[in-house]
């Protein structure tokens, strides 16, 4: 028996306000809702913010989530992938709201890719991907 999975993504930061505004900004994702509470599995205090990219949280999520009580992570936990149409059209506005590109622009024609690494304004690693046209 197979079982779909969807999956989301939640990454611990500093001010999740600044982060949800920057990864809007971003990557065009919308607030699709706002938390606060105790964790069930932490056991703290937490804020988030659920980012979607589309209408409703079914179309996928980032959250970006901040234990109240607690400083971030000091080193990168986890890099987020984005599959992008404009890579360097994302690449700007990377730079605009904050963030910084992380080394070049990689070319991979024989997988039909361009490959850019980012930070966002945390330092969280962002790999950006986008699917060119073969030929």
């Amino acid at each position: 028996m197979t079982t779909r999975v969807k999956l989301f993504n939640k990454l611990i930061v500093a001010d999740e306000e600044a982060m949800a505004a920057y990864y809007c900004a971003v990557f065009d994702l919308k607030v699709a809702h706002r938390e606060a509470g105790n964790s069930a599995g932490a056991g703290e205090q937490f804020r988030e913010v659920i980012l979607s990219s589309g209408e409703t949280m079914e179309d996928g999520t980032l959250t970006v989530f901040k234990y109240v009580n607690r400083n971030p992570p000091r080193d990168q936990q986890a890099v987020l992938g984005f599959v992008v149409e404009d890579l360097d059209a994302v690449c700007s506005r990377i730079k605009e709201h904050g963030g910084k590109l992380v080394g070049t622009v990689r070319e991979y024609p024989e997988f039909a890719i361009r490959v850019q690494f980012a930070e966002d304004p945390e330092g969280a690693i962002n790999e950006l991907v986008e699917m060119v046209q073969a030929g």
